[in-house]
């Protein structure tokens, strides 16, 4: 018994169930039925998963650990749930980062009247959301506005307006919590889904409409000419000082009244921070461009540990205020705006479905769609459309739920 307790313990470590959820995760991920597949969500619905027995395995106060012999094994307690909120925000930075400094060069060089339809994209996905909260908030006797808010939150996967919406919300914070936990999982894999599904249903010819898509987006980058000094062969330096640069800007905080304060955290931050450096290059005489093959690796890397430290701890809520009729409500407030926004882009503004699909996944500010989108579309360029979204949804989602919760129902 006490070999075993030994073996177990040093087996079941936190580092040790990070990995066994990624590879079960690709291993889920792979499978495919009629040609669609999560893809790299597979990671987060076993994450969410073994947040679930987690849970299940626990006492009454939450934790998870067995006593095999004379060792005390822990699941998981609250130095564990701080563990996967660091792993959780480094994917997020990686992330993020990586797909500000791929759309960068290209973002500003881009502006045309497209972007005012990404800004009307973000804003009606946003306030759609909003509004069948408010809603549902007001008919439904059994659910006050903060529990809505925390689905709210969850449904459109905005971590900013969560943290917003939970200090807002005072003594009601736990119902936040607990919405947004629950309103995540279909939050997340809706919009996964989505992205695949619709090019499906419209019987759209990827490679035909890539071609196309690609020669739309094609943009003449000036060439630099001077040769510039590179610190490391790899381009970590570069990606790493845009991380920084990032969390900087995200402190930023800008009062927005009654106390409250706006800020883009380090999700928004690391993204205006890429989108910048990747559109200058260069510092002085120092060169700040990162390959492709490097900001690949760091995207995909960022999202799978995005995935698993979001998905265990989102897996605890998830049962711990888990009811039939809020998965509903989640899921009307993600599926509709979606809806909404994608017939919005495409009978009004007439957007490709690449681009569409993108701001769709920007005004929803779905990390995991636009990882699967570029999947399908097959093309980093997608990610322009993403990128032009996702700040002012970002704004207008954490304004709106840092709001909601001051509502009196």
């Amino acid at each position: 018994m006490e070999y075993l307790a030994i073996t177990l313990s040093a087996l079941l470590t936190t580092l040790f169930v990070v990995f066994v959820i990624v590879v079960f995760g690709f291993l889920l991920g792979g499978i495919k039925i009629k040609g669609i597949s999560l893809g790299t969500a597979g990671v987060l619905l076993v994450a969410i998963v073994t947040g679930v027995i987690f849970y299940l395995c626990g006492n009454e106060s939450g934790d998870t650990s067995w006593e095999i012999g004379s060792k005390t094994i822990v699941f998981w307690d609250s130095s564990v749930s701080n563990v996967f909120k660091l792993i959780s925000n480094i994917g997020t930075a990686m992330f993020v980062t990586a797909v500000g400094l791929i759309a960068g060069p290209k973002f500003f060089r881009s502006f045309n009247k497209s972007m005012m339809a990404y800004v009307a994209m973000g804003v009606v996905v946003v306030l759609t959301g909003v509004a069948i909260t408010v809603l549902i908030s007001a008919l439904d006797p059994n659910m006050n506005i903060a529990m809505g808010t925390g689905l709210l939150s969850g449904s459109l996967t905005s971590t900013p307006a969560f943290s917003a919406a939970k200090e807002s919300a005072g003594a009601l914070a736990g119902d936040v919590t607990a919405g947004y936990g629950i309103g995540y999982l279909y939050g997340v894999l809706g919009v996964v889904l989505f992205v695949q599904i619709m090019p499906k249903l419209l019987k759209v010819d990827i490679a035909k409409e890539r071609e196309s898509f690609v020669a739309a987006n094609t943009i003449q980058i000036p060439d630099d000419g001077k040769k510039r000094v590179e610190i490391d062969e790899f381009g970590f330096f570069p990606f790493f000082l845009t991380i920084v640069l990032g969390f900087l800007i995200g402190c930023i905080k800008v009062p927005i009244g009654g106390g409250n304060y706006f800020s883009f955290g380090s999700s928004g931050g690391t993204l205006i921070a890429g989108l910048i450096v990747g559109h200058f290059g260069k510092v002085g005489p120092i060169s700040l461009k990162v390959s492709k093959q490097t900001l690949n690796f760091f995207r995909e890397l960022g999202l799978v540990l995005f995935l698993v430290g979001a998905g265990v701890p989102g897996g605890v809520k998830f049962v711990s205020a888990f009811n039939w009729i809020y998965i509903v409500y989640g899921i009307i407030m993600a599926t509709v705006p979606m809806v909404l926004g994608f017939v919005l882009g495409k009978f009004v503004f007439k957007l490709s479905i690449f681009n569409n699909l993108g701001s769709i996944t920007g005004g929803m500010t779905s990390t995991p769609a636009l990882g699967s989108l570029i999947a399908v579309a097959g093309t980093d360029d997608v990610s322009s459309a993403y990128a032009a979204t996702y700040p002012f949804a970002l704004v207008l989602i954490v304004i709106s739920c840092n709001l909601l919760v001051l509502l009196p129902f």
